[in-house]
């Protein structure tokens, strides 16, 4: 949650303290007292107890739901519209905007509580989400309660509101007439899959470097770009519009980034849930129990504010950390981890210092050089901390909330996924010697994979008719500069790198040398397969040898591309250096580093370096949790270990 929306409903629940006695927020009574207008609502619909008890729902957890409005909001949804367009890449649309409309901040805008909602928007909005649910045929076998948490709802996070719902209706609901007389149409389940196989074929131009302000509301559906929680949005959207549940599932940490993690759930008719995601590679609904992502804890959003969460909690708002101050979700880990789900104890000999019985234990995740409550439990002098439903594979520590921040309360330790077993990371160590090559996990630089199988080759005819192989790349990548020793007694005028099959021939850098022991490549004309994504030519060919290692080669098509050098005449070639084109994560020449090791508490440094070359040399306790932060540049950085001679990200 927005920290501005934080002090939001804190200001709204103070303009109604003095009136309300419940420990879990306020009554009807209390709302209808601070918005008499809301009675507008129970009114239009007293004749019809569901839409009655409909109505209740949603103005009884108003206080726990806001919006943002400003001007500044225009110039940020201009980054979607504009990178939704497909024709440039996120960073050249966050320049463009930037330089038009100035650096956005979210202190310009004016969070705005929904206990002030416009009736006649709620009226239309209740009017609406019936009409879908009684007239489809599936809707039937979708009850009143999911009914409220996952169609009735009128927004989807803290988006500026707007109506949306029949326009949408329109758009999409023809997609479903072809089924709608089928016996199957009774399933939402059946009917989810048939939607999700028609939203899937659409183009999605995905970026995270936007996730800096709120949800952008309805157009998502319209312009399809943003981060995972903005494609969550447009499911959301296009199924509540249809009659369809549908929720929305999150991580608060993601188990091995540094951020929260979001997509859906679609029901069936029994009303058990399937992961889904626009983002997937198929459309395919899911079990949930073969996701394989590392999720700590697994959180479904609901309109409705957990008011069993507060009440067991046993403590006032503000002595709740915010993420559990007002949580309009219900915790389904154990949907998702299946046979993996583990209950988590911590005895209290794990623990700095000893708790007070009953005292709110956070279980915390990793983000960057901080950690994010994800889960609680209240301290048991004889037992320590007891969670339930937990998925290992994530490295977490315990904290308290104290004074507005998280206070550490044990060291970091690790939840085997297979095993359940729990490892801390020790202090204090005899110290080794490590190597580092980059600064975060090279899963997420999904470009290194995509020069497994690629071969750099020797010709002397200009269209490679005849070629030998020098070398190919038989494993990934692990650092900006590769070095292939090239064993063939022959000279060769034309020389390329050929990108495997569904590559778009990703490379940064390729060099080739007469001799293993030069440090001067060979020279010649660029050559190669014009065409690049993007539409702008950032991304050609000729990128491939201008010398900078965060420039690289994007083919247009998925295979055939490939980048080379005509040297003008026959020349030996004994040593080729490659860079994987690459979201600049490697270990760069001259930038500032400095490693952190976990040692008794706290993080401690190992020192500042600049080095000159692609790795870094530390000594460090053997055995501590890791963390390698630039100085220089960029933010993406994650904590690990240092295991086998390699860097083992968490």
């Amino acid at each position: 949650m927005q920290k501005h929306g934080i002090l939001l409903i804190v200001c709204t629940f103070l303009i109604l303290a003095s009136c309300t006695k419940s420990s879990v927020g306020p009554s009807l009574e209390d709302i209808l007292s601070a918005n008499p207008k809301l009675q507008v609502v129970l009114d239009k619909f007293q004749d019809d107890p569901l839409k009655h008890r409909a109505a209740v729902f949603l103005i009884e957890n108003l206080p726990f739901h806001y919006s943002y409005e400003g001007e500044a909001l225009n110039d940020y949804l201009k980054l979607f519209e504009l990178h939704g367009k497909g024709t440039m890449y996120p960073d050249k649309v966050l320049d463009s905007i930037k330089r038009a409309c100035g650096p956005f901040h979210m202190d310009r805008l004016e969070a705005k509580s929904d206990i002030y909602i416009d009736p006649a928007y709620l009226i239309e909005n209740i009017e609406w989400a019936f009409k879908v649910w009684r007239e489809q045929p599936w809707g039937k076998n979708v009850s009143f309660d999911d009914f409220c948490e996952f169609i009735l709802p009128y927004r989807v996070g803290d988006e500026r509101l707007e109506p949306w719902r029949e326009r949408i209706y329109n758009k999409y609901n023809p997609l479903l007439d072809g089924i709608r007389e089928l016996p199957e149409a009774e399933d939402p389940k059946y009917v989810s899959q048939v939607l999700m196989d028609s939203l899937h074929k659409a183009p999605v131009y995905f970026t995270e470097l936007f996730s800096f302000g709120p949800h952008y509301g309805p157009k998502v559906v319209d312009w399809r770009s943003g981060s995972c929680v903005n494609f969550t949005d447009l499911q959301l959207y296009v199924f509540r519009a249809l009659g369809l549940p549908c929720s929305e599932e999150i991580m608060l940490m993601r188990g091995n980034k540094n951020v929260p993690h979001y997509w859906n759930a679609a029901f069936d008719k029994d009303g058990n849930s399937y992961r889904c995601s626009i983002l997937d590679p198929t459309s395919e609904l899911n079990s949930p129990d073969n996701y394989w992502d590392p999720k700590g804890k697994v959180y479904r959003r609901t309109f409705s504010v957990n008011r069993g969460m507060i009440l067991a909690m046993g403590k006032k708002p503000e002595e709740r950390h915010p993420s559990f101050r007002y949580p309009c979700f219900r915790d389904v880990t154990a949907i998702y981890a299946g046979s993996k789900n583990r209950t988590l104890t911590i005895g209290p000999e794990n623990f700095y210092s000893p708790l007070k019985k009953g005292e709110p234990v956070y279980l915390c995740s990793a983000s960057f050089m901080d950690w994010a409550p994800i889960g609680w439990c209240l301290y048991d002098k004889q037992l320590g901390a007891v969670f339930e439903d937990v998925e290992g594979q994530v490295i977490f520590r315990l904290g308290t909330y104290e004074n507005g921040s998280i206070c550490p309360q044990s060291d970091p330790f690790l939840l085997d996924r297979e095993s359940g077993e729990v490892r801390f990371f020790p202090s204090g160590g005899r110290e080794v010697e490590v190597t580092l090559l980059h600064k975060y996990e090279l899963y997420f630089e999904p470009f290194v994979r995509r020069m497994v199988d690629g071969v750099f080759e020797g010709s002397n005819d200009p269209h490679f008719n005849r070629k030998d192989t020098l070398f190919i790349i038989k494993e990934f990548p692990e650092r900006l500069w590769n070095v292939a020793q090239v064993n063939s007694a022959r000279s060769y005028r034309y020389v390329r790198y050929y990108g495997p099959k569904d590559s778009y021939c990703n490379i940064s850098e390729a060099a080739f040398y007469a001799s293993a022991a030069d440090s001067v490549p060979l020279k010649g004309k660029i050559i190669g397969t014009p065409g690049c994504n993007g539409l702008d030519g950032s991304h050609e060919y000729t990128n491939v040898f201008d010398g900078d290692p965060y420039t690289s080669f994007d083919y247009a098509r998925p295979t055939g591309g490939w980048s080379g050098l005509d040297l003008g005449a026959p020349q030996r070639i004994e040593k080729i250096v490659f860079t994987p084109r690459n979201r600049d994560n490697f270990i760069r020449t001259d930038d500032e580093y400095e490693l952190f090791y976990y040692n008794n508490g706290e993080w401690t440094s190992a020192g500042r370096v600049r080095p000159h070359s692609d790795s870094l040399l530390y000594k460090v306790s053997e055995g501590a949790l890791l963390y390698l932060k630039d100085h220089t540049r960029g933010k993406d950085e994650r904590i690990f270990e240092y295991k086998n001679g390699k860097q083992q990200f968490w």
